[in-house]
């Protein structure tokens, strides 16, 4: 597999570097309530969409980075993306744990989470190709769509670590460190996906292309996602999810607004786009050293 990239790669902020490790969290749910954002349930549920989407899809994100560890020639980029992969594997981990507890609260994910994995695992999963540039065109193509997926993880992460207006509402602490946790960490790695990619192609019209498909997947699968918790919600019957509402939630400071969800479109298609010029390592390596679920203190 060539990993010469068809452009000149993107420079990367220096400063913005730093070596990967995998931490072992501990959360516990037992206070949690199923509304965990005391008044907007719609919030709070468009949010635990990222139980459902994540732990099939980082484990899909882990599976297809071990197939491409041998193509991988640069010492460093192999040293972040192993880093890479215990993050995601803690990630995935970390939201599974939290689905029990939403059953057990009365809202059962298993009918939205089955199709996850049937979306990772067979649509997007391993096929049955001849060795050669066919089963390469596959591998380029899945790593193009995991670093176009890691720009939104990435701009999520950014996002709930400044998002005061939580805290103010009194969102539950759990959850709460829970999501700034895992937030901190993909604005830890952010870059990982990107070189990854870059290294390895680094063509644009793939890039382009696959990001096309990754967030027009995401956009579908999160409003499914918002709309099955709001409808199966045994609090709230006869309730619905809408854009409207989604809109309002992003006015508020309690979701990401439509506005900086739209302007990061042409950040990532730029040519000169590279995921360190956004959000700031210092300040998630600053909530990653007092989050008490990774240090020991939500057990």
């Amino acid at each position: 597999m060539s990993n010469t990239p068809s452009a000149p790669a993107p420079a990367p902020v220096a400063s913005e570097h730093i070596g990967l490790k995998a931490r072992n969290v501990s959360f516990s749910w037992e206070d949690t309530p199923l509304h965990w954002l005391p008044g907007d349930p719609f919030a709070g549920h468009t949010m635990n969409v990222l139980h459902l989407l994540l732990p099939a899809g980082e484990r899909w994100f882990v599976h297809v980075y071990k197939q491409v560890l041998p193509y991988i020639t640069d010492e460093r980029l192999r040293t972040d993306v192993i880093g890479f992969i215990g993050q995601e594997a803690m990630h995935a981990a970390a939201h599974d744990d939290v689905l029990p507890h939403l059953k057990r609260l009365g809202l059962d994910p298993t009918p939205y989470t089955a199709q996850v994995d049937w979306l990772f695992e067979k649509l997007l999963g391993d096929r049955t190709l001849p060795p050669g540039r066919a089963r390469e065109w596959w591998l380029k193509e899945r790593v193009a769509t995991i670093a176009a997926i890691e720009h939104y993880t990435a701009f999520l992460g950014n996002w709930i670590l400044n998002a005061d207006e939580l805290d103010r509402r009194g969102a539950d602490p759990v959850m709460l460190d829970l999501l700034r946790w895992h937030g901190a960490e993909e604005v830890e790695h952010r870059a990982v996906a990107f070189e990854l990619f870059m290294h390895i192609d680094g063509s644009y019209r793939r890039r382009a292309r696959t990001w096309a498909t990754a967030f027009t997947a995401l956009v579908f699968l999160w409003q499914r996602g918002a709309r099955f918790f709001m409808e199966n919600d045994p609090h709230l019957p006869h309730a619905k999810a809408s854009f409207a509402r989604f809109f309002q939630a992003g006015q508020q400071g309690v979701l990401p607004s439509t506005g900086a969800m739209l302007k990061s479109i042409p950040s990532y298609l730029s040519r000169s786009y590279h995921p360190s010029q956004e959000g700031s390592t210092a300040q998630a390596e600053a909530y990653l050293a007092t989050s008490p679920g990774a240090n020991g203190g939500a057990r």
